[in-house]
């Protein structure tokens, strides 16, 4: 008989899942993660020199507007270890890497903010970038990526086989660049530019700490053990209400650029609606959701005040019941705008801006047909300079050296070049023959002031005719 099948039965999808998903399988030993993490906590020697040169390059990127330069010095910087320290820390429950932690935490954070602040003082470029001006206003997304990047990356420090997970995180989550932008409001006394960035860079801190502990106590790292129940519960509490308040501003500000973006698509979808005319041309469209206010400018034949009353009365049925419509065009301004009427200006500046590209149109080719017959004429005189030479040399075999070209004339800026032929003569022609030969250039040249220059002398080279038969 054969022997009965004694495979162990598959596991259930419960299992298998569980498996596939499991962050202990590959776990490293809590003596290794507790070494690695309390290694990336100290900023001191050559760390705080990569500190503040990673700080100067994100610098020098956000102010000449440079992703690739500011990707490069977030990769550099070393930041995520007093960070991913703390949430250690508190994850472990260790007060005295808690305190180290945020010590080190702080030092970073001033070293980088003198030298952004010293670099935006010094720079001569003033003007505040887009790659700047978007580390002002942190949302609830940055708290997302923030708790995102911190879980990916206290994952990938827990692990045997290290990746490169941790210079992902330190890209997504952006530490660098909210330091040198708070340096920068420093600088230049921008009290709100500051306040902006240097809350991003709480938000990164608060939340990739969080997500080491959330992190820790999922792996069951061993951790120290409060004698009274009552105060674990007390610290797990404060830790609790700091995330809150870190977060409830951001909640508050991604309400608010959400409810903008809203306000801005509905204007525009309002105003390609409803400035739809044959005759008339939306020129530019300008939306300040802060105040509620619409600004179209139009070109093209005129719109009566009732029919911009009667577009008007339509915003409330579009979403936009608080809003405030401005029409600016030709001759006939909205009865609502108290604003200067541009359309028309905008339309006169166009039409003198094609109209004088026209004249310099005209101008290039004017000049571009001079050049040509200029460059004829030179190149039709160097074909006949050849023929002139050999036809002086067989009258006149005493002379040598013989040159034909142009030339300018003394003092005469901006004249045209002079055709000339000159010699070196053994025996120079009588006088009736030089005025012949200057007849004779003249008409050969096609210009009437041709010269004649001859030099008495041994020339050089001298013509011989072909000996006879």
């Amino acid at each position: 008989m054969n022997a009965p099948d004694t495979q162990p039965p598959p596991p259930s999808l419960r299992a298998a899942i569980a498996h596939r998903f499991s962050l202990h399988d590959d776990k490293a030993d809590d003596a290794e993660i507790d070494r690695a993490i309390r290694a990336g906590v100290e900023l001191q020697g050559a760390t705080l020199w990569i500190l503040m040169l990673a700080i100067l390059i994100a610098s020098v990127g956000l102010n000449t507007n440079s992703t690739a330069v500011i990707i490069g010095a977030m990769l550099v910087s070393p930041l995520m270890g007093p960070i991913v320290g703390f949430g250690y820390g508190i994850g472990i429950l260790d007060f005295a890497l808690i305190r180290r932690a945020l010590a080190n935490l702080g030092i970073a954070a001033t070293i980088s903010l003198g030298t952004s602040t010293l670099y935006f003082l010094v720079t001569p470029l003033a003007e505040a970038q887009s790659e700047l001006l978007a580390r002002t206003t942190p949302s609830l997304w940055d708290v997302l990526i923030a708790l995102a990047g911190g879980l990916a990356g206290i994952i990938g420090q827990t692990r045997r086989e290290k990746s490169n997970v941790i210079p992902g995180v330190a890209i997504a989550t952006a530490l660098m660049p909210p330091l040198c932008t708070a340096g920068y409001g420093l600088a230049n006394a921008n009290w709100s530019v500051f306040g902006g960035a240097f809350y991003l860079f709480s938000i990164n801190c608060v939340f990739i700490a969080f997500a080491a502990v959330i992190v820790i106590d999922f792996l069951r790292l061993p951790h120290r053990k409060f004698i009274d129940p009552v105060k674990e519960r007390r610290v797990k509490r404060a830790l609790l209400a700091v995330v809150l308040l870190t977060a409830l501003p951001s909640i508050w500000l991604a309400a608010r650029l959400v409810d903008n973006e809203v306000f801005g698509s509905r204007a525009r979808e309002f105003v390609r609606k409803e400035f739809n005319a044959a005759t008339v041309h939306v020129l530019e469209t300008r939306v300040a959701p802060g105040t509620h206010d619409i600004e179209v400018t139009l070109i093209g034949t005129p719109l009566a005040g009732t029919a911009i009353k009667a577009i008007g009365q339509k915003l409330a049925s579009a979403g936009l019941a608080n809003a405030r419509l401005f029409v600016h065009q030709g001759e006939v301004p909205h009865v609502e705008s108290q604003k200067i009427d541009v359309g028309s200006l905008k339309a006169d500046i166009l039409a003198d801006i094609v109209r004088n590209n026209q004249d310099a149109l005209q101008d290039k080719d004017a000049t571009i047909e001079a050049l040509r017959r200029q460059v004829a004429a030179q190149q039709g005189w160097v074909a006949q300079a050849g023929a002139v030479t050999r036809e002086f040399e067989a009258q006149y075999p005493q002379c040598g050296d013989v040159l034909v070209g142009k030339a300018a004339q003394d003092g005469a800026d901006g004249a045209a070049p002079v055709p000339f032929l000159s010699a070196t003569c053994r025996r120079m022609p009588r006088a009736d023959e030089v005025k012949r030969i200057n007849a004779w250039l003249k008409v050969r040249s096609g210009m009437s002031d041709a010269r004649v220059v001859l030099v008495a002398g041994r020339p050089q080279t001298v013509r011989r005719p072909a000996p006879g038969p």
